[in-house]
């Protein structure tokens, strides 16, 4: 059958604002069809084998009275509640167990029928025995009260879920900025450790170079003291006969001065009228005992002249060579 010919038979249904699709042997609603006769506000799909609305339906909002009894309906769809011109509903007959939340915004329904559905018994226990038109209207009220009951449970159950999810976002961050913290921290402290060791580093090599300089100053003072106690060792074996020679000197100067103290007294006695005296005589006396020894004795004041001379030559040498 073409869609033309769903349309026309669709048409043949319509009596005024309402559609009789009842005792149809329908299994599935012709939402697409309804959607064209906004005018029908009554729409009668009893008496079919229908198992379930597809979501589409809730876009008929213009509905409101829909007779959905005596099919094989197990579930309603979620958005069941965007139908807010719905007042009348008969779901009698059908194999329902429970409605969605959704069916708490209702709110223009008066009349609902849900007898002989295997409700759960909550649900059951709202809805009544549906017997009568006044049972019928209570069951709207009361199972939308239960409903509602239900939506405020459910809202509070997603207020507590996103409460939960925004606390668990929430320590989520904060465990994100503690790791980061952390992270940051660490890094701070490698930064600070490599810092420390480059000091260390250069702590190091300067101490080295102190410890190098120290010791080459040390090495350098220790050839310095060596070299010095070197000097004074040659010092003190080139400067040690000094005492000899020095005491040679002395003597012969000693020995030059008696020498020249005799010869004065000698001369003054011989030469000046000091001769007379009797202090001279002695010495006169001794002088030309002397000069006559003196004669005799020639060769031997020669030597005696010669080793003098090269005692004194030797002194000269001696002196010179200490001064230089």
């Amino acid at each position: 059958m073409s869609k033309n010919s769903k349309v026309l038979n669709l048409k043949d249904k319509i009596s005024g604002n309402e559609v009789d699709l009842s005792l149809c042997n329908l299994t599935e609603v012709p939402v697409r069809e309804l959607a064209l006769f906004t005018k029908a506000t009554v729409v009668d799909l009893s008496c079919n084998n229908i198992t379930s609305l597809p979501p589409e339906f809730c876009n008929l909002t213009h509905l409101v009275k829909v007779d959905l009894s005596k099919n094989q309906l197990t579930c309603l769809p979620d958005d069941l509640g965007n139908l807010t011109s719905l007042q009348h509903l008969d779901l009698y007959n059908n194999k329902l167990t429970s409605l969605p939340v959704s069916f708490s915004q209702l709110r223009s329904l008066k009349w609902l029928d849900l007898k002989d559905n295997p409700l759960e018994p909550g649900l059951a226990k709202a809805a009544g025995d549906c017997l009568d038109e006044k049972q019928c209207k209570q069951c709207a009220t009361k199972v939308l009260q239960h409903m509602r009951a239900i939506q405020d449970d459910v809202d509070r159950a997603r207020e507590k879920r996103l409460l939960k999810e925004k606390e668990q976002e929430k320590k989520k961050e904060a465990k994100q900025r503690e790791r980061e913290a952390r992270e940051k921290e660490a890094r701070k402290r490698e930064k600070a450790e490599e810092k420390e060791k480059r000091r260390k580093e250069y702590n190091a090599q300067v101490a080295a170079v102190a410890a190098r300089e120290q010791q080459k100053k040390k090495s350098e003072e220790k050839k310095k003291k060596n070299g010095q106690a070197a000097a004074d060792k040659k010092v003190v074996v080139e400067s040690a006969p000094k005492p000899r020679h020095s005491l040679l000197g002395l003597m012969f100067k000693l020995l030059l001065l008696l020498l020249l103290g005799l010869a004065g007294v000698a001369a003054a006695c011989r030469f000046t009228d000091l001769r007379k005296e009797a202090l001279c005589m002695p010495v006169n006396v001794a002088v030309d005992d002397g000069l006559s020894w003196a004669k005799e004795q020639e060769g031997v004041v020669r030597q005696l002249v010669q080793n003098l001379s090269s005692a004194a030559k030797e002194f000269l040498e001696s002196t010179q060579a200490s001064k230089n």
